[in-house]
């Protein structure tokens, strides 16, 4: 077992782990983190999406024991983090966009967004669909996520950070 200290969406947490435990399995089995989601679990879907000191991995890519000493956002803290706990622009843009159909990439698709705009809050269409390939969609043919991330780049001062 490895022991590891971490801030999971604000929150301290320290724990012992099996030094193999992919950081998804933690955040999901050990945390009930389950808005980060397992999709392939071989870093092509980025189902798994969250931010590693503000920067978007997969989590299936990363071992709990790397993350350790290190700051990490879910979907579920993303709310939290933002001013009042409202719900993230780019949280509320896909919501207004209609950015999902079956929902179960738009974890990882928010979180992968809210990166990309950190970066560059002004993208163009061709940019956002640049910055979120990594990311897939089995339902929706991605109008409507580029659409919510344009939208959140808009409705932002600065971007949606």
């Amino acid at each position: 077992m490895a022991r590891i200290d971490l801030t999971v969406d604000g929150a301290k947490v320290s724990d012992d782990v099996e030094p193999r435990m992919l950081l998804v399995q933690y955040l999901r089995e050990k945390l009930g983190k389950t808005g980060t989601v397992i999709g392939c679990d071989t870093s092509n879907c980025g189902a798994c999406t969250v931010h590693l000191d503000g920067r978007s991995v997969k989590s299936c890519n990363v071992l709990a024991v790397q993350a350790s000493g290190h700051e990490v956002t879910t979907i579920e803290g993303l709310a939290d983090t933002h001013e009042g706990g409202d719900l993230h622009p780019v949280q509320e843009a896909f919501r207004e966009c209609h950015g999902l159909q079956c929902g179960f990439c738009t974890p990882g698709m928010i979180m992968q967004a809210v990166d990309l705009l950190a970066e560059n809050p002004s993208p163009t269409e061709a940019e956002v669909r640049e910055g979120m390939e990594g990311n897939l969609c089995r339902c929706t043919g991605y109008h409507n996520i580029v659409k919510s991330v344009l939208h959140a780049s808009s409705s932002t001062a600065g971007g949606a950070q």
